[in-house]
């Protein structure tokens, strides 16, 4: 399982937006490989994920969630393998068969890659993520509060 905790971003009835906690770009080699300069160039831009509650939640409510390691397999071959299986078949299927020039095989191959992206997009609408929510943390109290005020 893979476990994540999430912020609430927004509420809507019991429709709540999150969005993962960010985590230090460069824990292991204090910044000398490629990441941290992608992470500078394109930012750290983590969609929201929406999800139903069967309890109202609070803005800036953490909470934390599991995913099922098998589906996040699944995906990546899907998503990585397929395109590019479809790319070299209509690449050796133009060249051996079909015998036509290169800029005509270089075509097809990315008409191939790009038929194999959609065979995989509309086989991963139909996976069943399993996301479970593991803990819900309770607001927390504000200072006022605790101080007795």
């Amino acid at each position: 399982m893979i476990e994540q905790t999430l912020t609430v971003t927004s509420v809507d009835g019991l429709k709540a937006f999150l969005k993962p906690q960010e985590k230090p770009n460069c824990e292991g080699c204090n910044g000398q490989c490629g990441s941290k300069i992608f992470s500078k160039l394109f930012g750290d831009k983590s969609p929201e994920l929406a999800f139903v509650f069967e309890e109202q939640l609070n803005i800036g409510q953490k909470v934390k969630m599991a995913l099922d390691d098998s589906h996040v397999l699944k995906s990546a071959l899907l998503v990585y393998l397929l395109p590019l299986l479809f790319a070299f078949i209509f690449l050796i299927v133009s060249a051996v068969f079909m015998s036509i020039s290169e800029v005509w095989q270089i075509l097809l191959a990315f008409i191939g890659g790009s038929i194999g992206f959609l065979l995989a997009r509309n086989q991963l609408e139909k996976v069943n993520y399993d996301i479970k929510i593991i803990k819900i943390y309770p607001n927390s109290l504000p200072l006022t509060q605790i101080d007795g005020d």
